[in-house]
């Protein structure tokens, strides 16, 4: 009975042993999910921050493009007002210009027909002589040829 006993003793206790055998792979299975699921959150957190961090630095860029292209239009839109406004003045002075011409002539023109009124009219008929009257008696017999 002792051999019996000793061998029911032995198989009890490798029964016992492959239990806590396969207690302790259990566990060690359960530790090891355990860490992955872990290690797969950290990895996914750390992930999800970077893509955060990445969509936070495109919006900052946008923004940044935005604003230089913002200060852009601004700038050109103001170089076209100063443009604009610079060919409205030379339109004026040229207007002023046509204006002072036009103004001129007139007074020249004006000037020149109160003068011309005034000044003594050539004698109708004068056979070609200055002021109708003749200077001298000149005959085409008396040039002499030599």
């Amino acid at each position: 009975m002792n051999k019996q006993h000793e061998k029911m003793k032995q198989k009890q206790e490798c029964e016992r042993r492959k239990r806590v055998a396969e207690e302790k792979h259990k566990e060690w299975v359960q530790k090891k999910r355990e860490e992955e699921r872990r290690e797969r959150e950290r990895k996914l957190s750390k992930e999800m921050a970077e893509k955060a961090t990445r969509e936070l630095e495109k919006m900052q860029l946008q923004e940044k493009a935005e604003v230089k292209y913002k200060e852009w239009l601004k700038k050109k839109r103001t170089e076209e007002a100063e443009k604009k406004k610079k060919e409205k003045e030379k339109e004026k002075e040229r207007e002023a210009e046509l204006q002072e011409k036009k103004a001129r002539s007139e007074k020249i023109f004006k000037e020149w027909l109160h003068n011309a009124r005034n000044k003594p009219r050539p004698v109708l008929n004068s056979y070609g002589f200055p002021r109708g009257k003749s200077a001298g008696l000149y005959f085409y017999c008396t040039y002499v040829v030599t």
